[in-house]
């Protein structure tokens, strides 16, 4: 996996018929993976899971799960299906969560990276297939039956978008690696990677998302997007590494722009110190920005396949 899509769909009569469509179409132009985003509609796992089933050959993932009113063995249970369901082509995303979801579950946002450090520790365990059960201070996962799901053996990679200080140290401790978003190359280089690097257990993922699309008229699409992109402005993970890259609007992090342009800053994001890019919100502009954009994602993964 080193260029992927983030795939949603709008009016559509079925999400699901939509989003395998889709994918679909992004595979037979060379794509590899999709990702799809946890809202408070549908289930990601079970997206991915009927996704990678029906697209044979496509690495599908969710980005992020927060694990604010989740539990470990719900989440385990739900990523071994879909590993067993993709014969070992998923890819699990956690992230800390925020007030919004925690106010819709109706539980408090207290002490979040000691939550996700017990979290990622139960779930690990139970995706280890480890016996002993879990005991923490925010959560106990003791299951008295057993966890593991046959076609699962292949462990599922766990990542989470952790882009803050604490939450890099937990992830390098315990996961894979990370899903950054709206984080641009130099806060990459200069403050995430390193940070990730110091806390790492093992070698780390970074999986950075980045909204692009190709498109003949750039200066319309991106007067067009600042309202579309602007929500993320008032959360302040997000708006702590906006501030970072020096950029005053979320949609000034976005690549838009001819197929030259927005290939070199895709480039910018590995040379940062990524591992892998996903683009999203591909669909701000038109339908045939759209396939351009993935007909781009196509022709770079495949330049990105190293030589047998």
């Amino acid at each position: 996996m080193t260029l992927g899509i983030a795939l949603a769909a709008t009016d559509a009569d079925n999400y699901v018929d939509a989003i395998v469509a889709r994918a679909r179409t992004v595979h037979e132009l060379g794509v590899g993976a999709v990702w799809f985003g946890q809202r408070m509609d549908y289930d990601s796992p079970l997206l991915a899971a009927v996704t990678g089933r029906e697209v044979p050959g496509l690495q599908v993932g969710t980005s992020a799960i927060p694990v604010t009113g989740r539990h470990p063995l719900i989440v385990s249970a739900q990523a071994q299906t879909a590993q067993a369901a993709t014969h070992g082509r998923y890819h699990l995303g956690l992230a800390v969560g925020s007030t919004l979801v925690s106010g819709a579950f109706g539980v408090p946002f207290d002490r979040p990276i000691a939550v996700l450090r017990e979290f990622l520790t139960a779930l690990t365990g139970l995706l280890g297939n480890e016996p002993a059960g879990f005991t923490g201070e925010f959560l106990t996962a003791t299951p008295a039956l057993p966890t593991a799901v046959p076609g699962a053996e292949s462990r599922t990679p766990v990542l989470v978008a952790a882009m803050g200080p604490q939450a890099l140290r937990v992830t390098g401790e315990l996961a894979d690696g990370i899903l950054p978003y709206l984080a641009g190359p130099r806060t990459l280089a200069e403050h995430i990677v390193p940070a990730l690097t110091r806390a790492a257990a093992k070698p780390q993922r970074v999986v950075a998302f980045v909204p692009a699309v190709v498109t003949a008229d750039p200066e319309a699409l991106r007067a067009a997007a600042v309202g579309k992109l602007a929500f993320y402005e008032g959360i302040p993970s997000y708006r702590r590494v906006i501030d970072l890259e020096g950029a005053d609007r979320a949609v000034d992090l976005a690549l838009i722009g001819d197929e030259e342009a927005v290939a070199a800053g895709i480039q910018r994001y590995y040379d940062a110190g990524a591992t892998e890019v996903v683009l999203t919100s591909t669909d701000l502009g038109t339908p045939e920005d759209e396939l351009r954009t993935w007909a781009l994602a196509g022709r770079l993964a495949a330049d990105r396949v190293p030589a047998a």
